[in-house]
Parts: structure tokens; sequence; C-alpha cells
């Protein structure tokens, strides 16, 4: 079983005084965990992560989005390589709170996926299905469809990437999918990576739907569940650690 990766999404949270508290906190507890650990804050404290955890291995810091674009007149946009700059080493792509508040496509996910890995920051592609899709039968379609974009755009490296399956109606809801519903898509998502490359089991899929301290533990028991994307759980040190601490658990048995 490959190390389990934990990635904490602040979302639009965090100050400079509380992100300092918090990754200080969580590099105290990170002592001694067998699991691959980041954290992903707004970019405007990307400089501050960057200043904190440079020169260490054990927390790695990413982005919560990137332009599809490398460079030009595009107000308000952060390009892979500006991105790079800062130490990203992870970059989210196609958030369900992207596509549905930004109505960004699937070709744009795919491109923006293919710009971090140009840069050589791995992205971690989300996808997921509302209640509606989910309640129509549709959820396989929809998450093979989203997938199917990035892998069309990237091709041979697509074993580079991180998949991120997030039940849109799982998100901030305090609702989750159970360990089975969760295992069942990620065992889509690993048959149409293995249909792909002979490099699929290099992929890691994490859970991203309100993982947290109570169901991780059986939530990355299961064989195709190689991680979290963590919401509110990772704005809260203790929290977050717990995750991570049954993370290494499971590689620890394994």
């Amino acid at each position: 079983m490959k190390t389990k990766l934990i990635a904490g999404n602040w979302k639009m949270n965090g100050s400079l005084a509380a992100n300092q508290a918090l990754v200080r906190g969580v590099m105290d507890g990170l002592s001694g965990l067998q699991v691959r650990a980041a954290v992903c804050p707004p970019a405007v404290y990307l400089s501050q992560l960057q200043s904190l955890l440079q020169g260490q291995t054990a927390l790695a810091w990413g982005a919560q989005d990137v332009s599809m674009h490398e460079q030009g007149a595009y107000t308000g946009e952060m390009s892979a390589s500006m991105l790079r700059e800062f130490g990203v080493r992870y970059v989210i792509v196609g958030h369900s709170e992207r596509r549905q508040y930004h109505a960004e496509q699937d070709a744009q996910v795919a491109m923006k996926a293919q710009r971090a890995l140009q840069a050589g920051i791995t992205p971690i592609v989300c996808v997921g299905e509302t209640l509606a899709e989910r309640a129509a039968g549709r959820t396989e379609e929809v998450v093979k469809r989203q997938l199917a974009a990035v892998i069309q755009a990237n091709g041979h490296c697509i074993s580079e990437i991180v998949v991120a399956y997030e039940p849109v109606w799982a998100i901030g809801t305090g609702q989750t999918a159970t360990p089975e519903q969760a295992q069942e898509v990620h065992a889509v998502l690993r048959k149409q990576l293995q249909a792909a490359t002979t490099q699929a089991d290099r992929v890691s899929i994490v859970y991203g739907g309100s993982m947290n301290a109570a169901n991780a533990a059986a939530l990355l028991q299961q064989p195709d569940i190689d991680g979290g994307l963590i919401g509110g759980a990772a704005l809260k040190g203790s929290d977050f650690l717990a995750i991570m601490a049954a993370a290494s658990q499971c590689a620890q048995a394994s």
C-alpha cells in the first residue's frame, strides 16, 4: 500500500497569525507519522508558508487554483510558473466550488492540470457528482467524464496527477459518503486510470467529501482510497493530525 496523502484545503480562511500557529502545531505533531502531508492556503499566504516550511520535507504546501494561461492580460490570475517560484508542490484544480461559482468546465480543468504538470507541480484533480446526479444514477457517468477530459489532455503524463473524489453533496454539509459508497467510486476511477496508463498504480486517488477525525479511519481503510483532501478539519490542528495519524496507521498495518 502506498503512503497515503493528506492535503488540507484551507479555502478562503486564514490570517498571518493563525497560519503560523496552525502550521507550527501541525509540524510539531507530524513526527513519526508515515504520511505525505500538505496544506493549500489562499494564494496571498504562499510566501508565508514558503518561509515557514522551507528546508523541511515533512509538510508540503500547495495552491488552490492555477491559470490556464502562462502569462498575459488576465487580471487576478496566477500562472503555474509563478506558483512554482513559491515552492508549490501541489495545486488543486476543478474543485466543485470553482465549477459551481466560476462556471469552470471540464476542458478548462484539463488545461489547468496540463499547465501545472508542465511546471513540475502535481495537480490534485477534483471530480464529483451533485446530489441530483447521484439520485439520477449518474455518478459513474459524471466522474468518468470529468476525469476523461484530463486524461485526454495530458496523455502519458496522467500518472503524475492526484485524483480527488469529492461528492458535491458531501462538501461542507456535514454529510459524507459511506466508506462503501466512496470505495465504489474510487474503484471506478482506478479502473479508468488503468485503461489509460500502465502506471495507474502511481496515481493517488483521495477522498474529498467531509473527511474528519471521526470518519477518517473507516474511509482510509478502503483499498482504493489513498488519502484525503480535507476542508474544515484542516483548519484545526488536532483534527488534521488525527486524520494523518489514521492514515499513518493504515500504512503501518499494510
